[in-house]
């Protein structure tokens, strides 16, 4: 099944946005999560839903339904294994009432979705109203036509989880039919190493703009260090009301402090700059005794002097830059000290989830970590705000993980979800870096240009920010790090080489890096090293897959680490995994990745105290417990 040949969209009510759903004294949102109706589609007729037009009326009269949660993950919320492992196209429908003033003719209506995984079709009371391929970004589409005030309203949700050689990530699904396995048996192998989650993952909103709407809004800001001034770039796009022009309305900025204090007012144009004397500076968690300082800015647009729209935005005042060794944040030398992770948790799959959230970033900050790495996708909204509020920088990273082949059709879906990625994100203080994919086989001829086109295409789009990806390949072949500005490399030493041998680890690293370096002088972290663990295994001496084997190979790692840092030139260190994360199923994965120093319900293993210990002394950070495990020296 190929899903680009499914999905060539014409939708004249599609709307180009990437801002939240927020009230205002203009805007009203309505939340469409709750308890939805779900049904799979048939192994051996997966198109029959739209044959029989199961969108022209409510689920439940074309066949039996299930309860499903929405946000979620389909796969982990029923007994089924046909649901847990289906690949296909399943079928999700809600019913809701609009209030009556939302469909004046002064007001718009507008339907968004933070994130369907991996494609949709969306109907709204049986009209096919939007598309979009991709998970893990939003999509919206003006609705007012199509609803009504006096009934009840019908939203319908086709979602397709099939990836192929074309998708991004990509993957592979083999049918078994004429063979000794079952009648419709198939195998789906994802290029990755997570679980293939699917569904409605993230919030669905309803919301109410007036005809006149602020639709999007490039937004910048930038430190200057010679009067500690802010400087805010800004461009406006606006849907305009039929009647009228841009030359009839008036664009106001209102900025305000922490405290909500209203420092500035500027009376602007749809595009411009403004100055900030004299401002606070967003800094990372660990590195200023005020880190994670926010102002709003509030654009509102008028008509005859009389409020047309409104919309806030929470930003921070940073300059990153690099040198030939160096990352620097406000001018001083930024050192990465996090992990990759997953938005994966027990039941809910991929779905959205608030508390786990917050939790996270407990042990973040606990644990002395600065830093993160979206992998292998863009994270939820909710979880950017939590980043930028609290201080922790964000490597943020496009679903192009395990890219196997180059082509045309990769290539532009490649660049449309860096394009709606950084939309979205541009304005955030704690994203530091757009990285490009995640161990692509990059040692292939058609991955040279590929990789000049994509880095090239983020740098139009953003000057600001560095580009990186993540290396797995060997340095004589690799293609793909001559494009970047730091270089990300994964490295898993004395784990899937070198079975239980830890003294390799630290000569290889350190030997390895400083070869990197020498061809391409530009920063290098590591983003991925680590062991799976499972909690309670000891061994002495330490064996494979116990505690003991992971701290033992940890402080290898550090060691080499340190001579790094000594160089000048390795800007940081990002342990694989934040926490245990499901995975498809297989002889190597003892019920998913144990790579985590936390498991998967959020408990830490013996490394998480002893990573503590390194990242908290690595900041100079002073804290007033004992939990942590401090090697001695």
């Amino acid at each position: 099944m190929n899903l680009q040949c499914l999905f060539i969209i014409f939708c004249v009510s599609c709307v180009q946005s990437s801002l939240y759903p927020k009230d205002s004294l203009t805007r009203f949102t309505r939340s469409l999560d709750g308890i939805w109706n779900f049904r799979i589609s048939p192994i051996d007729d997966q198109n029959v839903g739209f044959k029989e037009k199961w969108f022209a009326s409510p689920l439940s009269q074309t066949g039996s339904v299930i309860p499903m949660p929405v946000p979620s993950s389909f796969n982990d919320i029923t007994q089924e294994k046909s649901i847990r492992d289906f690949i296909g196209w399943a079928w999700y429908d809600t019913e809701f009432y609009v209030d009556p003033s939302w469909l004046n003719s002064n007001r718009e209506v507008i339907l968004r979705f933070s994130s369907v995984n991996y494609a949709a079709k969306v109907y709204v009371n049986g009209v096919n109203v939007t598309e979009h391929i991709g998970g893990h970004l939003p999509f919206e589409v003006l609705v007012k036509e199509n609803l009504i005030s006096n009934g009840v309203n019908r939203l319908t949700v086709a979602v397709n989880n099939t990836l192929d050689e074309h998708t991004v990530p990509p993957g592979q699904l083999v049918w078994k039919n004429g063979t000794d396995y079952p009648e419709n048996f198939y195998v789906f192998t994802p290029n990755f190493d997570f679980f293939n989650y699917a569904g409605i993952h993230r919030s669905v909103h309803l919301y109410s703009v007036p005809s006149t709407f602020i639709k999007r809004v490039k937004l910048a800001s930038d430190l200057i260090y010679e009067n500690s001034s802010g400087l805010i770039n800004y461009a406006l796009s606006v849907n305009l009301d039929e009647s009228t022009s841009e030359s009839d309305y008036k664009v106001d900025l209102v900025i305000k402090d922490a405290e909500d204090k209203v420092i500035a007012l500027y009376a602007g144009d749809y595009s411009g700059s403004v100055t900030i004397p004299e401002v606070n500076a967003w800094w990372p968690y660990l590195m200023n005794p005020k880190p994670a300082y926010l102002y709003k800015v509030v654009f509102e647009i008028s008509k005859d002097a009389q409020l047309v729209d409104q919309y806030e935005f929470k930003i921070g005042f940073r300059k990153v830059e690099i040198t030939e060794k160096q990352f620097l944040i406000n001018g001083k030398p930024f050192y990465f000290t996090g992990f990759g992770r997953h938005e994966d948790s027990n039941i809910r799959g991929r779905g959205l989830d608030q508390v786990l959230n917050v939790k996270d970033f407990n042990l973040i900050r606990w644990i002395g970590a600065n830093s993160f790495r979206t992998s292998h996708y863009p994270y939820s909204e909710e979880m950017m705000d939590l980043a930028d509020s609290q201080g922790i920088v964000v490597v943020d990273e496009c679903p192009a993980v395990g890219l196997q082949s180059f082509d045309n059709i990769k290539l532009n879906l490649h660049r449309q979800f860096l394009t709606e990625l950084i939309d979205r994100d541009y304005h955030r203080p704690s994203v530091v870096m757009w990285s490009i994919a995640n161990e692509p086989s990059s040692t292939l001829s058609s991955a040279d240009n590929y990789f000049k086109t994509i880095s090239s295409h983020v740098k139009k789009l953003d000057t600001s920010r560095p580009v990186t990806a993540a290396v797995s390949v060997q340095l004589s072949g690799d293609l793909m790090s001559q494009y970047l500005d730091v270089i990300m490399i994964n490295r898993y030493f004395a784990w899937y080489s070198d079975y239980g041998e830890v003294e390799v680890i630290k000569p290889h690293l350190v030997n390895e890096l400083r070869r990197w370096y020498k061809k391409f002088k530009r920063p290098i972290l590591i983003s991925e090293y680590g062991t799976d663990t499972i909690p309670g295994i000891h061994a002495s001496p330490s064996y494979m897959f116990s505690e003991d084997y992971q701290t033992e190979c940890l402080m290898e790692w550090f060691d080499g680490f340190d001579q790094l840092r000594a160089d000048g030139f390795f800007v940081g260190e990002m342990i694989w995994n934040f926490a245990d994360f499901m995975t498809a199923q297989g002889t190597t994965r003892v019920y998913g990745n144990r790579k985590g120093i936390f498991t998967r319900e959020r408990q830490p293993k013996a490394a998480a105290k002893l990573l503590r210990c390194r990242y908290l002394n690595i900041h100079n950070a002073s804290v007033i417990d004992h939990n942590m495990y401090c090697p001695a020296r």
